[in-house]
């Protein structure tokens, strides 16, 4: 399989197979597997229980790979392909006890990440073409990358990767600091690296437009109260939503004009999309 711009970085994917597998196999190995003829080989299909957006491929073959390299999987599908029930994604070739022991640590990472990316679809949809919708750092500890990755799959984009990759000024670094003092001291430190600051009313919107903060982070506002800050900003500056954001009201949100809308729950909330294996008798 090629890797394109959707797939994780290959070593984050390795980490994170090689954890679920200690976690899976724990000290003595599959013993139900052991019972199988070591002789016997299995064929067999991926398919999709539900309709929904293809994610994690590469952590599924890397899964089959490490557990044993005479393993072949060959898929039809890529990530971000809308599949529909029943859909055969790929075909799995290989001696039967080696499936057997990877395929539910298989199937966990792909349903998985497939849920995430087919969640952001149906919020990249419900948005139109105006805004993005941006992922958040509300991800499952350990799978950050990986979920990231699915969420391109799916049509949206990434926020930062971690704490270092940006700065982001929300409200409980203002207990003690001025909007205008914050901007000024990340330009200092870091200049060259945008500054995004998070606000809860207009107020706040105005003193970042005049502090010259790259991005405006307009949050737990209603679409009239974004709107009013889409027109006070009058396009000097991306501006963001974030908090409250629905399947429901994410259109009225993109209608205010916004850039981007933050939403947590494409990655933490996200239901697993169904994906089984199914072998040949």
């Amino acid at each position: 399989m090629t890797p394109n711009w959707l797939d994780p970085p290959l070593t984050a994917v390795r980490e994170v197979v090689a954890r679920a597998l200690a976690e899976d196999l724990g000290v003595f190995g599959d013993l139900t597997a052991g019972l199988v003829d070591p002789g016997a080989t299995a064929s067999g299909t991926l398919v999709a229980r539900r309709p929904g957006v293809l994610a994690g491929t590469l952590a599924a073959t890397e899964v089959f790979a490490t557990v044993d390299p005479a393993i072949a999987v060959t898929w039809s599908s890529s990530d971000g392909d809308l599949v529909p029930m029943n859909r055969v994604m790929a075909t799995v070739n290989g001696p039967l006890a080696s499936v057997l022991t990877a395929e539910r640590t298989a199937l966990n990472l792909l349903g998985h990440l497939s849920g995430v990316a087919t969640m952001t679809r149906r919020f990249v949809e419900a948005a139109g073409p105006t805004a993005r919708i941006r992922d958040t750092r509300k991800t499952t500890p350990g799978l950050r990358a990986l979920e990231k990755a699915a969420v391109r799959a799916g049509g949206g984009v990434n926020h930062r990767a971690s704490l270092s990759d940006g700065i982001l000024v929300k409200d409980n670094h203002l207990a003690g600091l001025s909007i205008d003092a914050a901007v000024k001291e990340a330009r200092r430190r870091w200049p060259g690296i945008p500054c995004e600051v998070e606000c809860d009313d207009l107020g706040q919107v105005k003193a970042a437009l005049l502090a010259g903060a790259d991005v405006i982070l307009v949050d737990n506002m209603d679409p009239s109260e974004v709107a009013a800050s889409v027109a006070m900003v009058g396009g000097r500056t991306p501006i963001e939503v974030s908090g409250g954001v629905t399947l429901e009201n994410v259109g009225a949100y993109a209608s205010a004009g916004v850039a981007m809308i933050a939403v947590g729950a494409i990655t933490h909330s996200a239901p697993v999309l169904d994906i089984g294996l199914d072998l040949e008798a």
